[in-house]
């Protein structure tokens, strides 16, 4: 596990309190990103720097580019109201459309990702969401940039434990030939990745621990996956913070679990706001 610490400029003493923004879905948002770390010591990045699919405005995002807004109403109607198998089917056919949906693909995320790690301000400390493709992050690499899923880093004295991604469904796996895959890790190798942040204060997570009230969301009426392995880990090791967001609106943005808080730091794209850490 690696440790880093705040730069400090020449000739100069930090002072406190420590001040650290935090985001999380920030779905395409650069200019909002590009002020994310104003005023603040370290900038922190919950994941889904990507803008797939918008709910807001069907004609952006990269679906909305592919495929047109009345395609991506019809895939958010179904996202309310139907079945996995109907979902995944709609979907196939929209990739059957294009000629090369490879190709297509991975020029409009190196697209959204030029703009969105230029935006990054330093130092930044960053971990992908399930709406990411961490594969292509290395070419992003940069002064000030850290990529740090499955680390733990201190920062101010205060020791920050990452952990990226997002759960497959109990009894899924990946399609070995899928065009585009979301960064979702089986229940094992999630769970020993969170095994690995020891005495952490501050636990960074782009999914919320496995609480009904942090992970049902109220608008898309449905119940996203949490983790019971973040759960155990805050009432094991009782961190001060427990951040995350993945849940655009959730029932609770904040709670208690036993001394920690448990804090979705809100949907940047459409709050434009840093949750403010300060000690």
């Amino acid at each position: 596990m690696s440790r880093v610490w705040l730069p400090s400029l020449p000739n100069t003493i930090r002072v406190s309190p420590v001040r650290v923004h935090v985001v999380s879905d920030v779905h395409g948002n650069s200019e909002a990103l590009a002020r994310a770390g104003e005023g603040a010591d370290a900038l922190v990045v919950l994941g889904d720097l990507i803008d797939f699919i918008d709910y807001h405005d069907h004609t952006s995002g990269i679906f909305g580019r592919l495929f047109g807004a009345e395609r991506v109403g019809t895939f958010a109607r179904l996202r309310r109201e139907g079945t996995r198998t109907e979902i995944g089917a709609y979907v196939r056919s929209l990739w059957d459309s294009l000629d090369d949906p490879a190709s297509a693909i991975d020029a409009a995320i190196r697209e959204q990702y030029d703009r969105l790690f230029a935006a990054l301000s330093a130092p930044t400390y960053a971990i992908p969401g399930n709406v990411d493709a961490p594969a292509l992050w290395a070419e992003y690499a940069a002064d000030g940039l850290h990529l740090v899923d499955g680390q733990v880093v201190e920062l101010g004295g205060l020791r920050f434990g990452f952990v990226g991604g997002a759960l497959l469904p109990d009894g899924m796996s990946p399609r070995p030939n899928a065009v585009w895959r979301p960064h979702l890790l089986s229940t094992e190798k999630y769970d020993r990745t969170v095994a690995e942040l020891r005495d952490v204060d501050v636990l960074c997570s782009h999914i919320p621990p496995a609480v009904p009230d942090l992970t049902y969301d109220v608008v898309s009426r449905r119940l996203e996956i949490g983790s019971r392995s973040l759960l155990d880990l805050v009432r094991t090791q009782q961190p001060r913070w427990s951040l995350f967001g993945h849940v655009h609106q959730p029932l609770a943005r904040r709670l208690r679990v036993g001394v920690t808080e448990c804090r979705n730091v809100g949907h940047f794209q459409r709050t434009t706001t840093p949750y403010v850490l300060r000690w």
